[in-house]
Formats: C-alpha cells, structure tokens, sequence
C-alpha cells in the first residue's frame, strides 16, 4: 500500500499561484490575504464522510470552503464566484511525474505476486492523476480521502483501503514519505510502515523500528524480508 504524492510520484507543475489568480481578477489586496495555498483545504485526519457520498456533493463541499475563505478574505459579494471557479480550477491543474524507479518498483511487486495498492489524501481524480503518471495499469486498487471520506492518519481510509483489497492489516505494508499520515496513521491500525525518507530529507527518530527506505527500489528488500520472515 503506497502513498501517491512525494512517494510514487511528484508535483512537476501548478495551475498557477492563488495570488496570481487574485491578480487577474484585480483583487491584489484580497489575494495577499489569502495566503498559503492550502489553508482552505481540509486538515489532515480530518473525517468528512457527510460530503463524499458522490462527487457533486464533495465538489460542493470543496467549493463552499474556498467561498467561506474568499468572504473572509474580502472578496466582494459580487465577485466571489469569479474568484471561486478560477481557484477551483487552479487547485487541480497539476502536472505530476512519476519517480523514475516507481514503475520498475511496483511492476516487481506485482510480478512477485504482491497486490499493489495506492492510499492517498488527494482529489476525487485519483485515478487520473495515476493515468497522467503512467501508473495505473501497476496498480490494483486506488483509493482517495475524497471518497473514502477521511484524510490519512484517520483510520477510516485505511480500512476502506484494507476493505477494497480484500486484506487484513496484519498482510499490509504502508510505504510513504510523511510520518504522521504515512507511518503513525498505518500503524495505529496494524499495519506495517515503511518511512520512505529520500536523500536531502530529514529523518524521523522517534521509531527506531520503523524501516527506514531511501528510494523506492529499497522497498523492494525491505518488503522481501517480511514475505521472508
């Protein structure tokens, strides 16, 4: 079970910043109220199950949180929803790579008769980013907090994750880069992790008996050796 982005794949390429958007708009002074990009999106471990009944309902979700913000930001009542479809669309217009060992890595897996699943905090269109990565034919399940209706480390998605490969906790792996979704939320339900802690990027000391990979490609022994074990 892998985490998408900063794991299998990376972010190449945004739609554009929010701050340019308010530029365009002519609403310079709302947009440097706004902010950090991410601080309407909701937090992580959050359950939202309420609003991932059916795509409609979450897009609605997604929206009411970005016009609550505009309102804040003082964003005229007039111009709101300019603001609104313009973010929208640029929260999603992102260009993602995969990590040049991830196919050869999940292709191995596979091969070894291993079921490969991806557990992400990401959009409703999971399964599109996985197509622009060039992934999804290396991958048996996908699951994203927007339908699961909770966002890792909340256990929710991982036992709809569990539910949808047909799995135990106790036959799973979780292999991500953040330790808090990737590596505590796994293993408050029994699941094993994997912290996956590139070169360059600080480590996490407070497990000495989490396995540490520091590529994708280390996965693949360290994964052995629990088949093995």
């Amino acid at each position: 079970m892998f985490d998408f982005n900063l794991t299998l794949a990376r972010l190449v390429r945004w739609g554009g910043t929010h701050q340019a958007v308010f530029d365009r708009l002519g609403l310079p002074e709302a947009g440097r109220r706004w902010g950090d990009r991410w601080r309407n999106g909701p937090l992580d471990g959050e359950d939202h199950r309420e609003h991932s009944v059916d795509p409609v309902s979450y897009h609605r979700w997604e929206l009411d949180r970005l016009r609550n913000r505009a309102r804040r930001c003082g964003v005229p009542a007039d111009r709101v929803e300019d603001v609104v479809v313009e973010l929208d669309r640029v929260n999603k217009a992102l260009v993602m790579e995969p990590y040049p060992d991830a196919a050869d890595v999940l292709g191995e897996l596979r091969r070894r008769g291993l079921l490969v699943a991806v557990c992400s905090n990401w959009f409703w269109d999971l399964p599109a980013a996985l197509d622009q990565t060039g992934l999804t034919g290396l991958v048996d399940v996908a699951v994203t907090s927007a339908r699961a209706g909770a966002r890792k480390p909340h256990p929710l998605i991982f036992h709809r994750t569990l539910a949808a490969c047909g799995l135990r906790p106790d036959e799973t792996v979780f292999v991500g880069d953040s330790w808090h979704a990737d590596v505590e939320g796994p293993l408050a339900v029994g699941i094993a992790a994997i912290h996956l802690c590139r070169p360059g990027e600080r480590p996490h000391e407070g497990r000495p008996d989490v396995p540490r990979a520091s590529s994708l490609s280390d996965v693949l022994d360290l994964v052995g050796e629990r088949t093995r074990a």
